[in-house]
């Protein structure tokens, strides 16, 4: 009985010459190439997505620094498999021999189990090299990541897997040469995964129908979820593309970033509610509009539901990007809530306390208190500020938008107050 090898497997590189991307690690000014230029090779943390070559790295590195190899996964693995290989470690550093340990989805060990490693690379007893494909500066331990370099890996481009392409069907030998058409949709279907391609191209080694048409493919290769983690990184990084592009005024990216979420099956609640938080925050009083047009998608979404209520996001989305920008109530904010901690002693000045009793009217509460639109112009001169406190100015309106015509209000206030 021969053993299935997948044809990821098969096709994997033999030497560090034909990986294909990451050439800011593989090129002759890489950082690659610099551990082979000084014979050394420190403990490494590899940080990408899928498919994107971490292992196969791994294991070349191996092979050319001529150490032994052990890889392990930290999923199927625990203490016990550790101390096990840390124990071999030991006894071949004695022989004058070194290890190479390489632990898959290294992230996954708990912050007690990444700390047994530590003795280990103080004491040179083994190199580690760790791959994950959640951001280190969160998953890792500092003591361990400070103990290793962080190299990042990218999803491969279309250049290089169209390559890959060509490779496959030379392997196979099974397949006709496939129009750009059909290469455009499984590149399009990988996401820059090296692994997910060949492994649709061997799905399609499997398919007899000939001639092989991008309507046949479609039928048997199922389309591919949009690469998006709702609790992890990929979550904020888009969320914070999103907010980004929508302060920067650019409609279009602020649209793509918003499918990317959507399709990707992020929360749309989540995704109202910051759009309502940035209405006020971006926007503010130079769009008055932009609050309820955040809040009527909200209220839009809750009737319909997806998908028919994503379209209210979307509209949203166009007017928040296309509406003027102010940050200045947010501002505002900010500095109200600092002086109101710092001066939370003072109390309001005595002419615009309320007087429900005597003892009150006796005390002086109220008293001198002008009502305004009694006054010339309806408006008195009067300090509404805590007595002992200057005045301060907390609301500096921007020349955009609405807050054009609040800065002239603002304008025309003072001056009657002076004329007052």
């Amino acid at each position: 009985m021969t053993l299935y090898t997948p044809l990821a497997s098969q096709l994997r590189p033999t030497s560090l010459n034909d990986i294909m991307g990451q050439p800011h690690l593989l090129a002759n000014n890489g950082t690659i190439h610099q551990f082979i230029a000084q014979k050394a090779l420190p403990s490494i943390i590899l940080w990408g997505p899928p498919g994107c070559g971490k292992t196969t790295l791994a294991q070349l590195l191996g092979q050319h620094f001529e150490m032994e190899y052990v890889q392990i996964s930290a999923v199927r693995s625990g203490v016990n498999d550790l101390k096990k290989i840390f124990d071999q470690a030991e006894k071949r550093q004695e022989n004058g021999g070194h290890t190479l340990l390489f632990v898959d989805e290294i992230h996954r060990y708990n912050r007690a189990q990444q700390d047994i490693f530590l003795p280990l690379l103080e004491a040179g007893t083994l190199t580690l090299i760790g791959a994950t494909t959640e951001n280190p500066s969160f998953e890792l331990n500092k003591a361990l990541l400070s103990r290793c370099q962080v190299l990042t890996l990218e999803p491969l481009g279309a250049d290089d897997l169209g390559r890959l392409i060509e490779r496959a069907l030379q392997h196979l030998g099974t397949l006709p040469a496939l129009e750009e058409e059909m290469q455009g949709f499984l590149i399009e279907n990988a996401q820059g995964d090296a692994r997910y391609l060949l492994n649709m191209m061997e799905q399609l080694s499997y398919i007899k129908t000939r001639p092989l048409t991008l309507e046949i493919m479609a039928q048997h290769l199922n389309k591919r979820a949009a690469l998006h983690d709702k609790h992890q990184e990929q979550h904020y990084n888009l969320m914070s593309a999103y907010h980004k592009a929508l302060r920067g005024s650019d409609v279009q990216a602020a649209l793509y970033w918003l499918g990317r979420m959507l399709t990707g099956g992020e929360d749309p609640y989540y995704i109202l509610r910051r759009m309502i938080r940035f209405a006020s925050e971006d926007i503010g009083l130079a769009d008055p509009n932009a609050l309820p047009q955040a809040l009527a998608a909200r209220q839009a979404f809750d009737v319909l539901g997806p998908p028919e209520g994503n379209l209210a996001l979307y509209q949203a989305c166009i007017y928040l990007a296309t509406a003027p920008k102010s940050n200045r109530a947010y501002v505002a904010q900010k500095a109200a809530d600092k002086l109101a901690a710092a001066t939370s002693h003072l109390g309001p000045p005595l002419h615009i306390r309320n007087a429900p009793t005597s003892l009150m009217k006796e005390l002086g509460y109220g008293a001198g208190y002008q009502y305004d639109p009694d006054a010339k112009d309806g408006i008195a001169d009067q300090n509404y500020f805590p007595e002992g406190l200057e005045p301060q100015d907390l609301y500096t309106p921007v020349a955009r938008g609405f807050e054009r015509e609040i800065e002239k209000r603002m304008a025309y206030y003072a001056r009657k107050k002076q004329e007052t």
